[in-house]
């Protein structure tokens, strides 16, 4: 035994994980050790700080349930979940792009019948959703499952509605033989993300807002083509610059047209890029 140098701990960790079987896990646990102790060194972490980020991540833990998920949160304002988007999406040109999953789609989501009302007595503006999904080669996909979610107009979505003991905004659709769907909804908001809890406070000591601009979230779903997760986001609406979760992409802005009965219309086609050969079948979600 002999007094450790910081390189020292730090080849020792390193070292630690050498015999580790998988060599994905062996590759992604020593980046994960040199660049913890790279970070360490470079702010010289105080024990202090230390044990308050350990104090962090537990308060993260203490509050995250079956419906709320603080880390997955976290991981959004850190840009850590668009960026692994961005690592693990780059599609042809034409395709729809992709962007975050965030912390609010439920499994098991209603099913409902092309034209329906998946508001289901969420309050907001009536709106109404067209549009198809087709190939990168311009075909129409038949039968693509189409599951959508959004808030509400008081910014919440039912999951953070206690006492609330049916789905609201948002259900699960299959689009017809020509690859068309259309429903009902409501108009989406600008809303905050939950900031309550040990996020929020990171954000108001880093100077940060917690908004996030009008949108709709998609899984659109199809046999032979890789699973999209994607926003459509309303154009011309605050937060579009200033997104909390660095989700907004340029080609997911759209118009939402104002009608004679004072409702909105929403058209927006997807294009979905087919798994490519070897790949095992249609992609997975986040």
């Amino acid at each position: 035994m002999h007094t450790m140098s910081p390189e020292d701990i730090t080849r020792a960790a390193l070292a630690s994980v050498e015999a580790t079987p998988d060599a994905r896990l062996k590759e992604i646990m020593g980046s994960l050790v040199r660049h913890l102790h790279a970070f360490a060194s470079e702010v010289k972490l105080t024990e202090a700080e230390w044990f308050q980020g350990i104090d962090f991540l537990t308060r993260c833990g203490h509050i995250t349930d079956d419906k709320r998920q603080e880390f997955i949160l976290l991981s959004d304002v850190l840009g850590l979940s668009m960026l692994t988007v961005a690592l693990n999406n780059d599609k042809p040109a034409g395709c729809t792009e992709a962007t975050v999953f965030g912390p609010f789609h439920v499994e098991g989501a209603p099913h409902y019948p092309l034209g329906a009302d998946i508001a289901n007595g969420a309050p907001g503006t009536p709106c109404a959703v067209h549009g198809s999904v087709r190939g990168l080669d311009g075909r129409p996909v038949p039968g693509a499952v189409l599951d959508v979610w959004q808030s509400d107009a008081e910014g919440l979505y039912d999951v953070q509605r206690p006492g609330l003991d049916h789905a609201q905004a948002r259900g699960v659709l299959t689009a017809d033989g020509d690859g068309r769907f259309h429903f009902r909804s409501i108009l989406p908001v600008p809303y905050c993300i939950p900031h309550d809890g040990p996020v929020g406070r990171m954000l108001e000591a880093t100077g940060r807002h917690p908004w996030r601009p009008a949108h709709l979230h998609f899984r659109v779903q199809a046999p032979g083509y890789e699973t999209l997760i994607t926003h459509v986001f309303a154009a011309g609406g605050e937060y579009l610059d200033s997104d909390v979760v660095f989700g907004v992409r340029r080609s997911l802005v759209c118009e939402w047209k104002p009608q004679a009965d004072g409702s909105w219309r929403l058209d927006f086609d997807f294009v979905l890029n087919p798994v490519q050969a070897g790949a095992g079948g249609a992609g997975g979600g986040a």
